[in-house]
């Protein structure tokens, strides 16, 4: 005959499994909230990129050539530095495209908003990350309806010997008594090979048309 618990033990046990029931609770919250966080950051790779809704090159009304390459240039300056200009000319029966060079710029990361060389999404997750850098070539062409707007943004990754925090081929402290001398002060860090072409910013080349278009189409407000 089976002896049945004394309630004395029978209240310990349940004691003693209470503590484990809010243990339970927190780690499966913690499974759930990992599990929707890594498919929002998932969501921004596996999802396909949206439509471009501005062609490029893009139509642009005519105007007064001076109006519109100032419009162009000011657009452009407040993402990159502009390195050469030649301004375009629609008038007193001369015809001449207008280009638009900028310099190298290194990606803006995540910890400098002000600065929108980088898109929101991937792309400045990218240049957080990874050292990259981009420029911009614009080129604005008259044509029977006015202007013809082009705009290549290129980008470019660093290439390196070895990674930042690596210790390979860096000089360390000898113990043998050897007197090792240090010239110039300077930390033997990675070396720069050149960089590797990933093709357009289309993210960025998107903002940069529309802006130019609003500024072209639209009255100030």
């Amino acid at each position: 005959m089976a002896l049945s618990p004394r309630p004395e033990e029978s209240s310990h046990a349940s004691e003693r499994r209470k503590p484990f029931l809010p243990i339970i609770f927190v780690a499966i919250s913690l499974f759930c909230y990992a599990t929707l966080g890594c498919g929002k950051l998932l969501s921004r790779f596996t999802e396909p990129t949206p439509p471009l809704f501005v062609p490029n090159p893009l139509d642009l009304p005519p105007g007064n050539d001076q109006f519109i390459w100032s419009q162009v240039v000011d657009t452009i300056d407040d993402y990159f530095r502009v390195a050469r200009e030649q301004p375009v000319q629609n008038s007193n029966g001369i015809v001449l495209d207008g280009r638009l060079e900028t310099s190298y710029q290194i990606g803006a990361s995540s910890l400098e908003p002000w600065r929108k060389d980088s898109t929101s999404g991937f792309e400045r997750l990218q240049s957080t990350f990874q050292s990259i850098r981009r420029r911009a070539m614009v080129t604005l062409r008259p044509s029977a309806t006015g202007y013809v707007l082009e705009v290549v943004v290129q980008k470019e990754l660093e290439d390196t010997d070895r990674s930042q925090l690596s210790n390979e081929a860096s000089s360390s402290q000898r113990h043998d008594g050897t007197i090792v001398r240090r010239s110039g002060g300077k930390q033997n860090g990675p070396r720069t090979w050149g960089w590797i072409p990933l093709g357009r910013d289309s993210t960025l080349e998107q903002r940069l048309l529309h802006e130019i278009h609003r500024r072209v189409t639209e009255p100030d407000s």
